[in-house]
């Protein structure tokens, strides 16, 4: 007879109902669940589907509400509470489960906050307390969804699972895609499992991606200079206004100053957005 472990999800024999509980059995070991949990009466003999989970004194106990992420599966969790232990998240019980400080990053900043998501299965220790136990990479290489389409400056939500010196590695929310970030393309390390939107700048061969959570040019550009950009987008890209146009043009037209047009315009043409030929702006 296999031997009944927490973290188990299994199903058990109605033995009897003892005050407000029911006892239920494999046939060896006899496990209680509080009958508070039940929506319907179970008669003896009954079949039940339980998780397995340790009380604190080490006595294996069942609950009818079966987890979102058992042993051996994967899954996000979120994170409900952070303290000096580390960080415990829902499962989908009332058993809160502990991610340990020693599995998280050794730079406090970066550990997860409320409300942020980890992506973990299950473990049990000798006592059979149970922990969150983080995804590998070994594991990511197996279960990732490779991205074959063009991806290539689309926007993705996802989650660190990984921080290293050297950069971040996430998983999208929506589709397990693996994404690289290198530290050279943010402007600050995000946090352990923290919603993140990615900008994909490469898809390797293997279908992973390099991804970038810095703005696009244009995004990082002063507002006189989103709006000459604005501008040309709406004329087709080229327009009769340049260094050269008299302060009394670029105020009619765009209602700043030529000073503060030139600089907008000298931002654009350093990123390269847009060049002047022949008395005109227009888009490269």
């Amino acid at each position: 007879m296999e031997e009944l472990k927490s973290g188990q999800v299994v199903e058990l024999t109605v033995l009897e109902e003892q005050g407000s509980r029911l006892l239920l059995t494999n046939g060896d070991l006899e496990i209680p669940l509080n009958i508070s949990e039940l929506t319907e009466s179970f008669s003896r003999g009954d079949r039940l589907k339980v998780f397995l989970f340790a009380d604190r004194r080490g006595n294996l106990q069942a609950t009818t509400a079966i987890p979102e992420i058992v042993q051996g599966e994967y899954g996000w969790a979120r994170v409900i509470k952070v303290t000096n232990e580390g960080a415990f998240v829902d499962i989908g019980t009332s058993k809160e489960v502990l991610v340990k400080a020693e599995d998280l990053p050794q730079i406090r900043d970066v550990w997860p906050e409320v409300g942020d998501h980890l992506y973990l299965t299950l473990r049990t220790d000798r006592n059979g307390d149970l922990f969150g136990r983080l995804v590998t990479e070994e594991k990511v290489n197996d279960i990732f969804e490779g991205a074959f389409d063009d991806l290539h400056n689309k926007n993705l939500v996802a989650r660190p699972y990984r921080l290293l010196p050297v950069g971040a590695f996430l998983l999208g929310v929506e589709i397990p895609y693996r994404i690289f970030v290198h530290n050279s393309e943010m402007e600050s390390e995000p946090r352990l499992g923290q919603d993140v939107t990615i900008r994909v700048i490469a898809v390797k061969e293997d279908g992973s991606l390099n991804g970038s959570l810095l703005p696009r040019k244009h995004e990082r550009l002063s507002t006189d200079a989103e709006q000459i950009l604005d501008y040309l987008q709406s004329v087709g890209g080229k327009m009769p206004f340049g260094d050269k146009s008299t302060p009394e043009e670029i105020t009619e037209m765009f209602h700043m100053s030529k000073g503060a047009f030139k600089r907008a315009l000298g931002t654009l043409m350093k990123s390269g957005i847009v060049k002047q030929q022949d008395g005109w702006t227009e888009l490269q």
